[in-house]
C-alpha cells in the first residue's frame, strides 16, 4: 500500500539528499530490463543504509540478499579503499546481473558477490574466518530472518551493527498469521532479538514509495 503523498515526499527528499548518479541509475534500469522484481530499497533508504556504514567506520560489509545490487552498492561506497563486501544471492542471473552494476560502478574489486542459498554460504563464511563483519544487512526471504540473524550474531563482534530490512510487512507483522510464511519468519525473528542479551535493538516503521514498512536495527553489544 503506498499514497501520492507518501511518494511526493520521498521524491523531495530523495532530490534533496539522495540524487541519483549513473551507476545507481543504471543498476535500477538494468535490473528492471533483466526481469528482477522491484523490490530494490527506495533510494533515500540506501542513502541511509551509507549513512550508518560511514558513522560505523565499516571496514567489512556482509550483505545477505543481492538482488541487482542496488543496495550493495550504496553500502560498499561507505567502505574505505581497503575495505571489503561480501554479498549473498541465491539466484544466479540476479547475481550476474549485480556482478556487471558493481563492475560499472568500480566495485568489483572489493565486492564479492556469492551465488547459492545463504544458509549453505554463511556457514563456509564462518570456517573461512571471514568475519567478525562490522555491518551486515539483511534483506532476503523472510521465512528465513531469525536464522540470518542469528548468523549474523555468530560473524559479529561487539560493536557490530545488524539492519533487518522489511519488518513491518505493511502492518502485518503485528498479528500472527500461521499462513504466511513472512509474517512467521520476521515475528520469531523479533522474538530471537527480544530474548537475546547479546543484541541491543529497536525497529521502526516507514512509509514512502515503499508503501507502509519498516527496519530493524540492532547493536551486538557483548
Amino acid at each position: 500500500m503506498t499514497n501520492p503523498q507518501w511518494d511526493a515526499v520521498d521524491h523531495y527528499f530523495t532530490e534533496l539528499l539522495a540524487p541519483g548518479d549513473e551507476a545507481l541509475s543504471a543498476a535500477l534500469a538494468d535490473s528492471a530490463a533483466a526481469g528482477l522484481p522491484e523490490i530494490a530499497v527506495a533510494p533515500n533508504q540506501g542513502k541511509l543504509l551509507h549513512l550508518l556504514a560511514s558513522v560505523q567506520g565499516a571496514r567489512n560489509i556482509l550483505e545477505i540478499g543481492t538482488l541487482g545490487g542496488y543496495s550493495t552498492i550504496w553500502l560498499a561506497r561507505a567502505l574505505p579503499a581497503d575495505g571489503r563486501m561480501i554479498t549473498l544471492e541465491y539466484d544466479p542471473a540476479h547475481a550476474d546481473v549485480a556482478r556487471a552494476n558493481l563492475a560499472r560502478a568500480g566495485l568489483d574489486k572489493i565486492v564479492e558477490v556469492r551465488t547459492g542459498a545463504a544458509l549453505d554460504t554463511l556457514p563456509l563464511l564462518e570456517a573461512e574466518g571471514a568475519g567478525p563483519f562490522d555491518l551486515v544487512f539483511v534483506d532476503a526471504d523472510k521465512a528465513n530472518n531469525p536464522h540470518y540473524v542469528a548468523w549474523a550474531l555468530r560473524l559479529s563482534r561487539p560493536g557490530t551493527v545488524v539492519i533487518v530490512d522489511n519488518v513491518v510487512r505493511g502492518g502485518r507483522v503485528a498479528t500472527p498469521d500461521p499462513d504466511d510464511p513472512a509474517i512467521t519468519g520476521t515475528r520469531e525473528m523479533f522474538d530471537l532479538v527480544a530474548r537475546e542479551p547479546r543484541l541491543d535493538a529497536t525497529a521502526f516503521q516507514t512509509v514512502g514509495t515503499k508503501g507502509h514498512d519498516g527496519l530493524l536495527l540492532a547493536r551486538v553489544v557483548g
